[in-house]
C-alpha cells in the first residue's frame, strides 16, 4: 500500500478499530476477573478480541488470497553505494545486472521502499543495469536532519543518483510519488533531458496534487484543509502512537483490507498482499505524513509540454489512487509519449501484473536505444 491522501481516512479508521478491539478485550477480561461480568462467554469474548489483535493476520490472510508460484521477498543487492546529501540524509543506492548494461533508475512510491521492485529487479536485470534507491527516511536511507521531505528535495537526490549511474544515458522509471519526482526532476534539470536521460516511464502517477486525481476526488478535496492536513500535522508530532496503531492493524490483519482496497484488484497472490502489508507497516508515520503534506503542494502540469524525450505512461485500468484520467492527461500533454494500460491492474499493478509491467518497460527501453 502507498501512503496517499485518498486512503488516509480508511487507514486511520482501521487503526482506531484495532485499538478499540484491543482495549475492549482487555476491559472485558479485567471486568470478568473482578467478577463484574459473570459467565464463561465474557472470558471467551475477551480472549478472542485480544488474540485477534495479535494474531488475526494468520487467519485473514489465508482467507483473502491463495499462495502464488513466485512470491516477493526482501531482496537487496551486495553492490551498494551510500550517498551523503547536504541536508544530512544518506541515500541507499543498489545495483543489479551487468555493469555495461543500459542503466534504468527505479524510484518507488511513498510508503514502501526499494524492495517493492522485487519482480522488476529479477525480470529486467538480465539485460539492463537496474538501479534502485530508497527515498530518504524509508528503507535504508536516513531522513534529512532539516525534515525537508519536499518533492524538489527528492528530485535533487535523484539527480545525485543519475550522476553515479555510469556513462550511458539513463531511463528514469517512477511509480506513484516516484513518477512525481521524475516530473519535478525534468523541471529542475531540463539540460539533462536527451543527454543524461534518454527516456521516462511514469507508472500509476499523476501530474498534480493527487487529491485531484484520486477516487472520490470531490470529497477528498473538501476534506483536505479541515481534516487531512490537521491530522497529518498531528501525525508528525505523535508518530510513535500512530506507528503502534499501524502495527496493531498489521498484526490483526485489518491492514490487509486497506492494502487490498487501495492497491490491488483481487488477482494478487497471498505473498504479494502480505509483502505489501508489511512494507506499509515499516515506514515511519512521521516521515510519511511530511511527504504526504509535500504531495498536496505538487503541481507539474506546465512541465509536461517541456519534456522533449520519449515517455511511456503506464496505468492500471482500475487504479483508484491515481485514476486513469491522470494518465490520459499526461499522454495528451507530453510531446513524445505512448500509453500502456495494464489489465486487470490497480495502483500496485507493477507487483500484481509484474510480467505485463516488465514487458512494457523492456519494450520501451529497447525503443529508446
Amino acid at each position: 500500500m502507498l501512503f496517499m491522501p485518498h486512503n488516509l481516512l480508511l487507514v486511520w479508521l482501521s487503526q482506531l478499530l484495532s485499538v478499540g478491539v484491543l482495549g475492549g478485550g482487555i476491559y472485558i477480561l479485567y471486568e470478568w476477573y473482578e467478577r463484574e461480568l459473570v459467565g464463561t462467554s465474557y472470558l471467551v469474548a475477551g480472549l478472542i478480541m485480544v488474540l485477534w489483535t495479535f494474531g488475526g493476520r494468520f487467519i485473514s490472510l489465508p482467507l483473502l488470497r491463495r499462495p502464488g508460484v513466485e512470491e516477493p521477498k526482501f531482496m537487496r543487492s551486495k553492490t551498494v553505494q551510500r550517498l551523503s546529501r547536504p541536508d544530512g540524509s544518506v541515500l541507499q543506492v543498489e545495483f543489479f545486472g551487468p555493469e555495461d548494461g543500459q542503466p534504468i533508475i527505479l524510484s518507488h512510491g511513498w510508503g514502501p521502499n526499494s524492495t517493492v521492485w522485487y519482480y522488476a529487479k529479477r525480470q529486467l536485470s538480465d539485460r539492463f543495469r537496474v538501479i534502485v534507491w530508497d527515498l530518504p527516511g524509508l528503507g535504508k536511507s536516513s531522513k534529512p536532519k532539516n525534515n525537508d521531505h519536499s518533492i524538489e528535495k527528492y528530485a535533487r537526490d535523484l539527480e545525485a543518483v543519475v550522476a553515479i549511474a555510469g556513462d550511458k544515458p539513463v531511463i528514469l522509471v517512477g511509480h506513484s510519488m516516484g513518477g512525481m519526482i521524475n516530473l519535478t526532476f525534468c523541471r529542475l534539470f531540463p539540460e539533462q533531458l536527451g543527454s543524461r536521460v534518454a527516456g521516462l516511464i511514469l507508472v500509476d502517477t499523476t501530474y498534480t496534487n493527487p487529491v485531484k486525481t484520486c477516487i472520490f476526488s470531490g470529497l477528498v478535496r473538501k476534506l483536505q484543509k479541515p481534516v487531512l492536513e490537521p491530522v497529518l500535522y498531528l501525525t508528525t508530532v505523535l508518530w510513535p502512537i500512530f506507528w503502534l496503531m499501524t502495527w496493531l492493524s498489521y498484526l490483526n490483519g485489518s491492514l490487509y483490507i486497506t492494502v487490498e482496497l487501495s492497491g490491488f484488484t483481487g488477482t494478487e497472490t497471498r505473498g504479494q498482499l502480505s509483502f505489501a502489508g508489511l512494507l506499509s507497516a515499516l515506514g515511519s508515520p512521521g516521515v510519511l505524513a511530511r511527504g504526504t503534506l509535500a504531495m498536496l503542494k505538487f503541481d507539474e502540469t506546465e512541465t509536461l509540454a517541456t519534456i522533449n524525450i520519449p515517455v511511456l505512461v503506464v496505468c492500471g485500468n482500475s487504479d483508484i489512487a491515481t485514476k486513469p484520467v491522470a494518465s490520459d492527461r499526461m499522454k495528451a500533454e507530453l510531446p513524445y509519449s505512448q500509453r500502456v494500460t495494464i489489465k486487470p491492474g490497480g495502483h500496485m499493478a507493477l507487483m500484481e501484473q509484474n510480467q505485463q509491467f516488465a514487458k512494457a518497460v523492456s519494450t520501451f527501453c529497447a525503443g529508446c536505444l
